[in-house]
């Protein structure tokens, strides 16, 4: 059963009331969120506030200390592990191959959530993984190891592996770290045509602020401590008040030339400065 709002948008994915630890630090408590289906989804925020946290508790990667997550109606800890990833994919942030594995073999390997003892593999899995490399582009890679790869090349074979297991909710981890910015913009670029051609629902961790207005259609900002400070549309909620707020940075928002969206333009060295150094009135030491 979908939980629904009462403007009529349907959440097959859910946080309650969650209180997430990492390696014992408490990095989020009563922290409430929810992913629009269909939506491209950014989770943004400052460095250790909690956005990598929630994305694997959403995944069940994490269990929560207080709280639930819920997928399609009820609590993703009452499924069994194949059947979570029969629901939802998740890309890690870090990704290790084992050693002389070819692509196309690592990209069958998503196909896993679907074998059995009374299952084995079938034209059904073949066809999903032919689809999942055409899709991301790797097909002509199929016959290469992964260690020979560029970096750009195997985010999309990773990419590729999770499509396999034709999941309508992908969570990804910061798809884009350690890429340069063209293969930042290919990678992110796949992900939004997934979106709008594949109807899937996407949930990404972004560093790039830019970016995440950029192709995001539902933005969770988080504060330090795991409050989320703004949620919605990034059009309506990003202000020069709110990315201050959020990552203490003075800035500019203007309209993207390219597209529309916010663009976030820090303020010029002198004029950060003056603002963080102004006496406010009344408190000079002038008589």
């Amino acid at each position: 059963m979908e939980d629904s709002d009462v403007d009529g948008e349907t959440h097959r994915l859910e946080g309650h009331n969650l209180t997430l630890a990492y390696e014992r630090r408490v990095v989020a408590t009563d922290l409430g969120v929810r992913v629009p289906d269909g939506s491209f989804t950014v989770i943004v925020g400052p460095n250790a506030c909690g956005k990598s946290t929630l994305l694997k508790a959403l995944a069940r990667m994490l269990r929560p200390e207080q709280g639930t997550v819920h997928l399609d109606g009820k609590a993703i800890s009452s499924y069994k592990s194949k059947e979570v990833a029969r629901r939802l994919g998740l890309l890690p942030q870090t990704s290790t191959a084992p050693g002389g594995i070819t692509v196309e073999d690592l990209v069958a390997r998503g196909r896993y959530p679907y074998q059995g003892l009374l299952r084995q593999w079938s034209e059904q899995d073949e066809d999903a993984v032919r689809e999942a490399m055409r899709l991301t582009g790797v097909a002509e890679l199929a016959d290469r190891l992964v260690d020979e790869l560029s970096g750009g090349q195997r985010q999309r074979v990773w990419l590729a592996m999770v499509l396999a297991q034709q999941t309508s909710i992908l969570l990804l981890d910061e798809p884009t770290t350690f890429l340069d910015v063209a293969h930042q913009v290919e990678v992110l670029d796949l992900c939004a045509d997934l979106h709008e051609e594949k109807s899937h629902t996407l949930v990404a961790v972004l560093h790039d602020l830019n970016q995440a207005c950029r192709y995001a259609t539902h933005l969770i900002a988080m504060r330090p401590g795991g409050v989320v400070a703004a949620a919605g549309d990034p059009a309506e909620i990003v202000t020069a008040e709110l990315v201050e707020d959020v990552f203490g940075l003075p800035c500019r928002v203007i309209d993207d030339p390219e597209t529309g969206t916010p663009l976030i333009v820090a303020r010029a060295r002198d004029r950060a400065r003056a603002k963080r150094t102004r006496v406010p009135a009344g408190l000079s030491g002038d008589a």
